[in-house]
């Protein structure tokens, strides 16, 4: 299972905000996490999508081509991979663990 972290940016907007365009990627997100392929997360400055290496290729393909479905006539997407082997590795485990060390006392 890989965690990835993606930013999918529209060049050309009308205006600044791209709200509308996130809105459709989190949306094709979605459609992809009732299948039981992923688990995504937005954030306000990303979104974390987990699951098979393979399926997340296919995931990430079909949100960058979102803006360019919608009239945007340039995209740049920020890719970030973390793809552990050893072990399973969810999104909430990364941060249960990170937690647990803060929790523990300053030596």
């Amino acid at each position: 299972m890989a965690i990835v972290d993606v930013t999918v940016i529209p060049i050309g907007t009308e205006t600044p905000s791209v709200s509308k365009y996130v809105a459709e990627i989190q949306h094709i997100l979605s459609k992809y996490e009732k299948e039981g392929l992923i688990s995504y997360q937005l954030t306000p400055m990303n979104t974390l999508i987990e699951g098979e290496l393979s399926v997340l290729f296919e995931v990430i393909q079909a949100i960058h081509e979102s803006p360019f479905e919608n009239g945007i006539k340039r995209v740049a997407t920020n890719i970030r991979i973390d793809d552990r082997r050893d072990k399973k590795v969810k999104m909430n485990d990364k941060l249960e663990s990170v937690k647990k060390q803060v929790e523990k006392p300053s030596t």
